[in-house]
């Protein structure tokens, strides 16, 4: 018998409704709870098949009806976890292979990586509800996490993402542990980090003498010994997420100057750890955005403004500092250090300041935090799960309501930037300040957690460990190095002598700023931009030091068209250091006397006042600079402000505090004279001359006008003149958009009187939000432009 309902017709049908195919998810899907997902979505769709890790992503197989494989393909993407950044979903076809069931395999390896590791992620609500329930297993268990929180990268050691390629490898489940980690119905089902107290790891708190052998305080319960020792004034070195931390109690003057005394800090603001929103919101302005970034799953440091009026502000942690850097706790640890509801009081505000000697790298190793520690830390409060990547705290603020990102390391790294062009495998070493470099290839560009200043040797070698780190997690081969232009960079130094035949571009440090804030926003290079690169240190095309640029630029070079004038900068880093050295040096540029009422006058030694003027006179040691951050610090000396300068900024982070204190009322403002460049010199750009401003200054001074009065107008006339420069490129050039970067545009003061201007005018303003807009961000503009004079060269 035959015909359209005959028996052979329907199992034919049949046979033809049943779908069976392969489908590869790449992005972030390892570490993020995406097989327990994809084993959930297809047992509920009646599917049979198998999921597993590999170095492309996350490879599937389904077979069943074909209208639930079909929803099966739809709601991978759409549906995935919270924590999941789906790329791209490919599907193949495959034949029918029968079978029933629905299985979890095994990884599997071999090939380039293409998957993408997660960030550590803050401990979830879930997790917390049971750190605090007494009769959850895991009370007070201080490495509790499942698959939507915990350690990631920071304890990978390679891929696929599965215990045995991390750090906790070392800790065999306990039968609990193992059955939750093997029921798809658990919250820690395949959740690589899972743990309890049967199975590690495990907490000490150590103390010791100098030159003695460690030893354990209170085994029983080392959390509520720590706390004590929080509460009664002692500095303890405390092991986190990506590096030990050193901590004290925030509220206690005595431990936070001896805190900083032992790290040779200077007045550099330390971070807090508070217990709670509460907590922040008594001593700092807290916005809508600001609480998102305090509560998110990232937790990074959040600068916020301090609260005027507030009781019992913790000036010692941030004298001079318009801002307080908060971060809410992060792990199990930190909560339990800050205390759970129903402990004994205990601080409620930690300093939480990176594990370090000054100028080190963050500390990682046991053995190492004791030994480089011990001059800093009475007590210890470690543990023995290994960090694999080193991962400062991230730092943020909001400016105008958009995040700015101005250390981009735990939480951020290693997630990458989608790049609006693709480019072949290459690295990107950085600068030498605020350090970290970028591996890229094809349309992804991975950041490297904050590395730090390249002048120390440490330091030097964290960069290399991180540097190969990086490229076996994300299989990128770099065939291109790209680096500064300065001869003298530590980072430039390295990509020479590890080129091994491999083409290698020197990017002009400016230039590397617009182009990263370029790739950031989307921007493909077709048209070029205003590019306003402003900091404090660059070298220049003509061996001056650059720094108060605007460029008109892509991807594949740059014109100069403004600058500020320059002014000698005498000693170099001396000058640096004691902002008076610059606002003698900019009075001299603009032939204004140094006369004894001036502040940065009065504190300047007579001897060294007598040698500066020798040495200006006679031009020795005094390279030319237009740096925007050297007339920042001048303007502060000259103001009264700030004449010494402990760590990076500090006298422009003070003038912004002073701005701001000013009131809305500043009366007329200063101007620079805007004319062209003196003929036959290396560049014809404008020249932004300072020495009207520089004038006018000392008349306010003279006329009594206050400190506050001063900073506010120089901040006016600076993004006036910012204003000006960019509406004369674009009238002559015809742009229409304008990029903010350098490290003084993390001013929030400076960069949002910029944007309503330039708004104001007309122009399409772009602002550094997910990479940073000091050297931190360096990185990916050099390996833009370098994949782009690489094509060229082809």
């Amino acid at each position: 018998m035959s015909g359209p309902n005959s028996p052979s017709s329907t199992r034919a049908s049949t046979v033809a409704a049943v779908r069976r195919r392969e489908v590869l998810v790449r992005g972030v899907v390892q570490g993020v709870g995406f097989r327990p997902f994809v084993y959930t979505l297809a047992t509920g769709l009646g599917l049979a098949g198998h999921v597993a890790n590999t170095s492309q992503g996350v490879l599937v197989e389904v077979e069943g009806a074909e209208t639930a494989v079909a929803l099966f393909c739809a709601r991978i993407a759409d549906q995935a976890p919270p924590l999941a950044v789906v790329e791209s979903v490919d599907h193949r076809e495959l034949a029918p292979a029968g079978g029933s069931g629905f299985a979890i395999l095994a990884s599997s390896g071999g090939g380039p990586s293409a998957t993408l590791i997660a960030p550590d992620v803050a401990t979830c609500a879930d997790c917390l509800a049971e750190l605090a329930d007494p009769a959850d297993p895991r009370h007070r268990h201080p490495f509790i996490s499942c698959v939507n929180c915990g350690p990631r990268f920071s304890i990978v050691t390679g891929l696929p993402y599965d215990r045995s390629h991390t750090t906790m490898a070392r800790f065999p489940m306990c039968p609990r542990c193992a059955h939750e980690y093997a029921d798809p119905a658990d919250r820690r089902f395949h959740a690589q980090p899972v743990a309890c107290p049967d199975c590690g790891p495990r907490l000490r708190l150590l103390s010791a003498q100098p030159g003695c052998t460690p030893t354990e305080l209170d085994p029983g319960d080392p959390i509520a010994a720590a706390r004590g020792l929080l509460a009664d004034g002692a500095i303890l070195a405390v092991k986190g997420l990506g590096g030990y931390h050193l901590a004290c109690d925030a509220a206690d003057p005595a431990a936070v100057a001896r805190l900083r005394r032992r790290k040779n800090r200077g007045d550099k603001p330390f971070a807090l750890m508070a217990r709670d929103l509460d907590d922040i919101e008594r001593l700092a302005v807290l916005g809508d955005a600001e609480r998102v970034l305090l509560t998110g799953p990232v937790r990074p440091i959040v600068l916020l403004r301090r609260r005027a009026g507030a009781r019992d502000q913790p000036e010692a942690v941030a004298p001079g500092s318009p801002d307080l850097g908060f971060v809410l706790p992060y792990t199990p640890l930190h909560h339990l250090l800050l205390g759970l509801p129903g402990d004994p009081p205990g601080p409620r505000l930690l300093v939480m300041t990176s594990g370090n000697r000054s100028g080190e790298p963050i500390v990682t190793d046991d053995a190492e935090a004791l030994e480089r520690l011990a001059s800093l830390a009475d007590a210890w409060l470690s543990h023995d799960r290994p960090i694999q990547v080193p991962c400062d705290d991230s730092v943020v603020r909001v400016c105008d309501g958009e995040q700015l990102t101005l250390r981009r390391s735990r939480g951020y790294a290693p997630l990458p930037v989608a790049l609006p062009l693709p480019v072949r495998p290459a690295l990107a070493v950085g600068g030498d300040l605020k350090n970290a470099f970028c591996l890229g290839r094809d349309r992804h560009a991975w950041l490297s957690a904050h590395i730090g200043d390249m002048d120390d040797l440490d330091t030097q070698h964290a960069f290399e460990r991180a540097e190969r780190h990086l490229e076996s997690v994300t299989g990128v081969r770099p065939a291109l190095l790209a680096a500064d232009r300065h001869p003298g960079y530590r980072s430039g130094q390295w990509a020479q002598r590890n080129r091994d035949g491999r083409p290698l571009v020197r990017v002009q440090h400016h230039h590397a700023h617009i182009a990263s804030a370029m790739a950031e926003h989307g921007l493909t290079g077709s048209r070029p931009v205003i590019g306003v690169a402003f900091d404090g240190t660059g070298y220049g095309d003509d061996g001056a030091v650059w720094g108060g640029e605007v460029l008109l630029a892509d991807y594949d070079g740059y014109q100069r068209f403004a600058r500020l004038g320059y002014a000698p900068l005498p000693g170099g880093d001396a000058a640096v250091r004691r902002p008076y050295r610059m606002a003698l040096a900019h009075l001299y540029a603009a032939g204004i006397p140094w006369t004894a009422d001036l502040p940065c006058v009065q504190s300047c030694p007579t001897e060294e006042m007598r040698l500066l003027a020798t040495q200006l006179e006679r031009d020795l040691n005094c390279v030319p600079t237009s740096s925007a951050g050297r007339l920042f610090d001048a303007v502060s000396s000259l103001a009264g402000v700030c004449h010494l300068a402990g760590y990076e900024a500090q006298a422009a982070i003070e003038l912004e505090a002073a701005a701001l204190r000013a009131g809305p009322d500043h009366g007329p403002g200063y101007a620079f004279a805007l004319g062209s460049a003196p003929p036959g010199g290396p560049d014809q750009a404008l020249v932004a001359d300072p020495a009207p401003v520089l004038a006018a200054v000392v008349a306010d001074l003279r006329a009594g006008a206050s400190p506050e009065l001063i900073a506010a107008r120089f901040h006016r006339a600076v993004a006036e003149l910012v204003c000006r420069c960019c509406v004369l490129a674009a009238e002559r050039h015809g742009l229409d958009t304008a990029v903010l970067t350098g490290g003084v545009f993390g001013n929030a003061l400076l960069s949002s009187a910029c944007a309503t201007a330039l708004t104001r005018d007309g122009l399409t303003v772009l602002r550094h939000r997910r990479v940073p807009p000091n050297d931190g961000g360096l990185a990916l503009g050099q390996l833009m432009v370098a994949a782009r004079t690489a094509a060229s060269a082809d």
